[in-house]
């Protein structure tokens, strides 16, 4: 029986959103791993960056996942560089159902915009394109892929799957 739901995928990709929503409609606790980091730390995601560096908060990351995956009946929405992380995925796919909100470049640019509170959009187009691709590899390991849509459609597929009816979660 699977008792914790980790979502992956990029930036803007809709995490936060449906994991809130999924885990209200399964009566289960919703933790985001970003948010959990800044309470800890008293410090922003762009303050951590900036002041300790983003091996520090890749460190930081996985520890709290590893903290998340022994509680049960958890939704857990992964920052982007986390569920990307091929160690973090291994363990997210030990401890339970994996689920990748796959969206594509433009919609991600069209949800995040100039966000200040992402370090990594200083970037350049290529190399935010790079990088979407690279984490996309990663995220390809998920159990279960889900294309955009309505957050209610796409808590309500993962919920069909969780009990087992058949269903085309990767639809265009």
């Amino acid at each position: 029986m699977i008792e914790r739901i980790f979502l992956v995928g990029f930036m803007c990709s809709g995490k936060s959103t449906v994991g809130k929503l999924l885990a209200r409609e399964l009566g289960w606790e919703f933790v985001d791993v970003d948010e959990e980091i800044e309470r800890r730390e008293g410090l922003s995601i762009p303050q951590i960056f900036e002041r300790k560096g983003e091996p520090y908060f890749r460190e930081l990351e996985l520890k709290v996942l590893r903290e998340l995956s022994d509680k049960k009946q958890v939704v857990v929405s992964t920052g982007g560089g986390l569920g990307a992380n091929p160690d973090a995925m291994n363990l997210m796919k030990r401890r339970g159902l994996v689920v990748w909100l796959d969206v594509p470049y433009d919609t991600f640019l069209e949800r995040c915009g100039k966000d200040p509170n992402r370090p990594l959009l200083k970037k350049s187009e290529e190399e935010l394109r790079r990088l979407m691709e690279d984490r996309n590899r990663v995220y390809s390991q998920a159990d279960v892929r889900v294309k955009p849509g309505k957050p209610e459609e796409i808590v309500d597929l993962i919920i069909e799957k969780l009990r087992g009816e058949p269903h085309d979660l990767s639809r265009p």
